[in-house]
């Protein structure tokens, strides 16, 4: 039976007077990677946090392992993997020496997937740390993270500042690990071209709050892009039902909407005198960007 890996409930967590999560419930199954996306200040990081025992809710529970967060023992600490943005490692140590280290601290620890993941990089055991490239600390965080043969691996940001090359060998070696491991993956990034690679599950995260979640093309399914040619009033457009973004390109208007049959949106735009819209493929890159964008913090103007 599949159980829950994470679950949070009512997960409410502000800083004096912002509030970056908000009666936030979320449940994650067993298995799979799962994508989780948010405009900066969604609360993604601050989730994280609080999931790995790091930061306390100001209210509300999460669950990982099926444990309250805030009473993780080392035990189940050992059985949860964590790469970071920054791939902070101590530059002092050779890499064979911070590996060795971790071995040391992981009894399932699986060094075919170290040599088979850290294989995609070029890092020699006794080149120190300081000496070793952005995405080669990224590779050897990963081969490690992944070695330890986690139940639970979160990612955050994993690939932000990595070249073509290294980003490309690190999906690779993950993609490559998930078939071979029973680890549930938590991925956030900003790159949609890797969460359309990699990602089973989307988790779209608004203000605080879960927007949605499904498939990558279940979500696709629930965003539809229509063009058509309009002479009167751009507001009528921006007052559709489920409307996320009103565009004027080469004399036509380009429409995003979201929750909204075929059927539905027709007969909305024919009482606007509209014949013969056009219905266009969406990509998920373009789905996901106008779903973000419609309610994003705007800068007032002046009067």
């Amino acid at each position: 039976m599949t159980t829950d890996i994470i679950s949070t409930h009512g997960l409410t967590k502000r800083f004096d007077s912002k509030t970056a999560l908000n009666n936030f419930s979320l449940t994650i199954k067993e298995g799979g990677i799962h994508a989780i996306i948010g405009a900066n200040g969604a609360g993604k990081s601050t989730l994280f946090r609080i999931l790995l025992g790091l930061e306390a809710p100001t209210c509300g529970e999460s669950f990982i392992l099926g444990t309250n967060s805030q009473q993780l023992t080392p035990e189940l600490r050992g059985r949860i993997g964590y790469v970071n943005e920054e791939h902070t490692l101590p530059t002092w140590m050779t890499a064979e020496e911070v590996t060795t280290m971790q071995r040391n601290l992981y009894p399932n620890w699986r060094q075919d997937i170290y040599e088979n993941v850290l294989g995609n990089f070029d890092v020699q055991p006794q080149q120190k740390i300081s000496m070793l490239s952005r995405g080669e600390r990224a590779g050897l965080n990963l081969s490690m993270a992944l070695a330890q043969a986690p139940e639970v691996l979160i990612l955050d940001e994993p690939t932000l500042g990595l070249d073509v090359v290294a980003k490309q060998a690190f999906l690779e070696a993950l993609m490559y690990s998930e078939s071979d491991l029973d680890t549930t993956i938590i991925y956030c990034s900003h790159q949609m071209e890797e969460i359309e690679r990699v990602a089973e599950n989307l988790i779209i995260i608004e203000n605080g709050q879960v927007k949605y979640t499904a498939s990558p093309y279940e979500f696709c399914e629930r965003i539809s892009y229509w063009i058509c040619d309009f002479d009167g009033d751009r507001k009528q457009l921006a007052q559709l039902p489920g409307i996320l973004s009103v565009r004027f390109i080469e004399d036509q208007y380009h429409l995003i909407i979201a929750d909204q049959s075929a059927t539905a949106v027709k007969s909305q735009l024919e009482k606007l005198d509209i014949a013969q819209p056009i219905q266009a493929p969406i990509s998920l890159d373009r789905a996901i960007s106008s779903v973000l964008a419609k309610n994003h913090r705007a800068p007032n103007k002046a009067a």
